[in-house]
């Protein structure tokens, strides 16, 4: 499995792009500075990265595990992973375009109020992973130990 430490380390990274992010698109000046754009991309691309590394190595792994709810719980983190990387995409297709690495922002109101809720879906799920997927892993670590 993948170790807590890079899991924690990609989600502290996650939430501190967050909060510069959100906090540079409150004006909306800042919204089409390069310095906006490179860590709306960065933020993008480590979440993509964040949420395929959770489905593979921790849900995949969790899905072949023996007992029901543990198989429940990886079920419903892979579930909740879809919508929110189909949330996700339709975000970043609504107000980016990665070929010109730029905002496309033509409603201003419409792009924060997206941008807000996005990035709380995200916040969201990191604190479901920390608080519930986490400690499961953890707890089925210790039973391995324990049995081997």
């Amino acid at each position: 499995m993948v170790a807590f430490a890079q899991l924690h380390a990609q989600n502290h990274k996650i939430t501190e792009l967050s909060n510069v992010f959100l906090y540079l698109v409150r004006e909306r000046s800042m919204c089409d500075t390069d310095v906006a754009c490179d860590v709306f991309f960065d933020l993008t691309n480590r979440v993509r990265e964040h949420m395929e590394l959770v489905d593979r190595d921790i849900c995949g792994q969790l899905i072949s595990y023996p007992d029901q709810a543990v198989k429940n719980t990886a079920n419903r983190f892979l579930s909740g992973s879809t919508e929110i990387k189909r949330i996700f995409g339709a975000y970043v297709k609504e107000w980016c375009s990665q070929k010109r690495h730029a905002l496309t922002i033509s409603d201003y109101s419409s792009f924060l109020q997206d941008t807000e809720q996005m990035f709380a879906l995200v916040m969201d799920r990191i604190q479901r992973e920390t608080e519930h997927l986490y400690p499961l892993l953890r707890k089925l670590e210790g039973d391995d130990k324990q049995v081997a």
